[in-house]
């Protein structure tokens, strides 16, 4: 069993961790983010992600679980202050049982499996960090490759990302790429390597047709644009279509989250019909 560490005062390892809660650059720049959650955690291990530090209360009992765990996974075992713990996971009444320190990937596309079923989400330009995990969360579900998100964007690793994902971000590639052209470079490899058939569909409420009246059992690029401002207009004269959800109702639009949840259990309910 490897040797613990114990932290009782917030030394500079601590200041740390509690930097990667709230400060984007200091996360970027460790390569570091914070996990909560016995699930995020427990798919994290399981998904081979590296994890660098494992983070609990000291001098209390700990569950099954979270000994096992400390057991099987290659990381640094620190043993925190309760009232430590407490302030790294945002909760007043109890400190959480584990915390985990996980290195961020690289942003490669490399990184997301190309073939005739690929289904590949791309954000562009989210802001709230909500949306993005409960998109990552939708992408998992519905048996997407991974998630592109592009342009100036919230932050995929900030806390509530991480936590409206419930796990689903260790289990799909989830790539940051600063314009939309390092994506159509990637598709235009991807064409010319023998898929030529991959096709980029955009989301829009004035789109030319209704999602379900398009084929999305190919290989697909589904585009998401930002909460306000929709796609951009590199992302619009970039797609191959442009299509919509029909809604009905007071409601104007759907959350951004929402509409891609509905276009990838659109992509989902045709594929699965195909087989």
């Amino acid at each position: 069993m490897a040797k613990t560490l114990t932290i009782t005062t917030r030394n500079a390892s601590f200041q740390q961790w509690q930097a990667l809660l709230t400060n984007r650059t200091k996360r970027q720049r460790s390569g570091e983010f914070l996990v909560q959650g016995v699930r995020p955690i427990t798919v994290a291990l399981e998904q081979g992600w590296e994890i660098r530090a494992l983070l609990h209360p000291d001098r209390q009992p700990l569950s099954r679980w979270c000994r096992d765990l400390l057991d099987r996974a290659d990381a640094r075992r620190v043993a925190l202050a309760p009232e430590l713990m407490r302030e790294l996971s945002g909760k007043e009444e109890e400190s959480p049982e584990l915390l985990a320190v996980v290195a961020q990937p690289a942003d490669d596309l490399a990184r997301i499996p190309v073939g005739p079923a690929m289904l590949v989400v791309v954000f562009d330009r989210p802001k709230t960090p909500g949306n993005i995990g409960t998109l990552i969360r939708s992408a998992d579900a519905f048996g997407a490759s991974g998630v592109i998100i592009t342009g100036h964007a919230a932050d995929p690793y900030d806390p509530k990302a991480v936590r409206a994902t419930t796990g689903s971000l260790f289990a799909l590639p989830v790539v940051r790429v600063p314009s939309h052209r390092d994506v159509l470079d990637w598709v235009a490899a991807v064409r010319a390597d023998g898929l030529p058939q991959v096709q980029i569909i955009g989301t829009d409420e004035h789109g030319d047709v209704d999602v379900a009246e398009h084929d999305l059992t190919g290989p697909t690029l589904l585009l998401i644009g930002n909460e306000t401002h929709g796609l951009s207009k590199g992302w619009q004269e970039a797609s191959d279509r442009m299509v919509r959800i029909p809604i009905v109702g007071a409601a104007s639009s759907l959350n951004a989250a929402a509409a891609g949840t509905v276009a990838l259990y659109e992509a989902a309910r045709q594929r699965a019909e195909r087989r």
